[in-house]
């Protein structure tokens, strides 16, 4: 079964930088698709960035949030550098194996001083 578990959430001041982790167990990060969303309160879920060949990020993201993946520790990472209060959600890791959607439970990053 696979299983999808985030960490590295917390409380950040603007401009700021944290970094999340999100550790699988069943699976295989570096043969699948990869992605990061957060939802805000009172929000619908969104994207933030996908890694892969032709990872990409949203528009609120780029040039500030870096997605990589470690395949010797199975492990995916969200960078945010220069965060901003509207940062400020769950983040959630997901990934996709043979059709299959996977999500993590979530970690919360509040950005504020």
């Amino acid at each position: 079964q696979v299983k999808l578990v985030e960490s590295g959430g917390g409380l950040v001041q603007p401009g700021g930088s944290l970094t999340l982790s999100c550790a699988a167990s069943g699976s295989d990060f570096s043969n699948n698709a990869v992605a990061w969303y957060r939802q805000a309160p009172g929000k619908q879920r969104e994207w933030v960035g996908t890694s892969d060949a032709f990872a990409d990020y949203a528009s609120a993201v780029k040039g500030r949030f870096t997605i990589s993946v470690d395949s010797a520790k199975n492990m995916v990472y969200l960078q945010m550098n220069s965060v901003k209060p509207e940062d400020t959600a769950v983040y959630y890791c997901w990934m996709q194996d043979n059709g299959k959607t996977y999500w993590g439970q979530g970690t919360q990053v509040t950005v504020s001083s």
